[in-house]
């Protein structure tokens, strides 16, 4: 599957040393390849300072040793094709159309390589995937994940209805194949939606979580769990904000669209106590479970709305003196910009995977007293046009 190029781009120029993946054109999901990864990184370093240059510098990005295999969350659809053969793999962009990978550049090799053995299973135990048109048939989806530290393996099936024939058998036939499973969970989608999982799971082996470890600390994960997919590069954007947190010890740490925890709790050593704001209420529960795995008891977690929250701390005139947030693609909103203001932290540091949403807020604290002291790109996404950022804020001296 790995051929090398050695053509010269639309510039000119030489493109050596590059793999080649069979379906890039169809799958649409990497943008970068034609390019060597190293002019990826200075594609993106271009963007990040047209987008965000204006604000202030930014340190050399931070890329990947070796920027391939990097996804610890690798999702695959089951079909047929017009022979009626079961495939898997991933959509076409923009459509519904299923394009067959056997292996991805981007994936975690193992993962891969159980998705095919159980495409097998599917035909030998007689189990045909679900047909969006028709509603007929069972497999939908797999979703796998690993932990890169541990070596952990979840695998979850996504069925149209509960019942797997041949249960018990399907599960002993994957583990035989690949014992190096810890744990299998059964996900029921029912309905005609394009998310992948439903709300139904049950657990057919081991515990129905996995677990790994970032920055000495142990989070774990469940299907639903949101956890960056680059393990290695999500250490590097931890690092980074905590270092530019500059935590004494001393500080009150607010930790917004916090997830399942992950920045507060590697900054609560650090820090004297940390406040941890997340909507979605599955990761405010993994969040809680994780603070007491880790045996951290200066962190608390609430269930509301990150704007919201900050709104009622800054009317009950609460202190805080650092400031991690790392909103979606969308960014920020400007009710929670407006009283994140008023809490007057000493330092913002603001995570994104959006150069043009943050360079919006960006310019929007800059005219509420806040300045960029400094930057950095991290590389988490190779292949693709992404870029994650980390910025530190500071008020403006007067």
């Amino acid at each position: 599957m790995e051929k090398v190029s050695q053509k010269k781009n639309s510039e000119g120029q030489k493109v050596s040393n590059t793999p080649q993946c069979p379906v890039v054109k169809k799958c649409g999901g990497c943008k970068g390849f034609g390019l060597s990864y190293n002019q990826q990184l200075q594609k993106k370093v271009k963007v990040l300072e047209e987008q965000c240059g204006q604000f202030g510098k930014f340190e050399p990005i931070a890329g990947m040793k070796n920027p391939y295999h990097y996804r610890n969350k690798v999702h695959a659809v089951f079909g047929e094709d017009r022979r009626h053969n079961i495939i898997s793999g991933i959509y076409e962009e923009g459509t519904h159309r299923i394009v067959p990978v056997d292996s991805c550049l981007l994936e975690d090799k193992r993962a891969d390589e159980i998705i095919v053995s159980i495409r097998g299973l599917l035909k030998s135990f007689k189990i045909r995937p679900y047909h969006e048109d028709t509603g007929y048939g069972l497999f939908r989806h797999v979703l796998i994940r690993t932990g890169y530290a541990t070596g952990q393996i979840m695998v979850v099936l996504v069925l149209a209805s509960p019942i797997l024939p041949s249960k018990n058998n399907f599960v002993k036939a994957l583990l035989k194949l690949h014992p190096e499973i810890t744990t299998i969970v059964l996900n029921v989608n029912s309905k005609d939606t394009s998310m992948i999982l439903g709300e139904k799971e049950t657990v057919l082996y081991g515990k129905g979580y996995i677990e790994d470890t970032l920055l000495g600390k142990t989070f774990r994960i469940s299907s639903r769990s949101f956890y960056q997919v680059n393990p290695v590069q999500t250490e590097k954007l931890y690092q980074k904000a905590i270092a530019y947190a500059d935590l004494s010890g001393k500080e009150t740490v607010l930790d917004a669209y916090c997830g399942t925890g992950t920045i507060g709790l590697i900054a609560s050593g650090s820090a004297k106590e940390v406040i941890g704001v997340e909507l979605n209420s599955a990761a405010v529960k993994d969040a809680r479970i994780n603070a007491k795995q880790n045996r951290v008891s200066n962190i608390m977690f609430y269930e509301k709305d990150a704007g919201e929250f900050i709104r009622q701390m800054a009317e009950q005139q609460a202190s805080v003196d650092v400031v991690f947030m790392d909103p979606p693609r969308a960014g920020s909103t400007e009710v929670f910009l407006d009283s994140l203001v008023t809490l007057k932290p000493k330092r913002i540091v603001y995570v994104s995977c959006n150069p043009e949403t943050l360079a919006r807020d960006l310019r929007y604290l800059k005219r509420k007293g806040y300045r960029m002291a400094k930057g950095a790109g991290v590389d988490m996404f190779p292949w693709t046009s992404s870029i994650e950022a980390v910025v530190l804020l500071t008020p403006q001296k007067r």
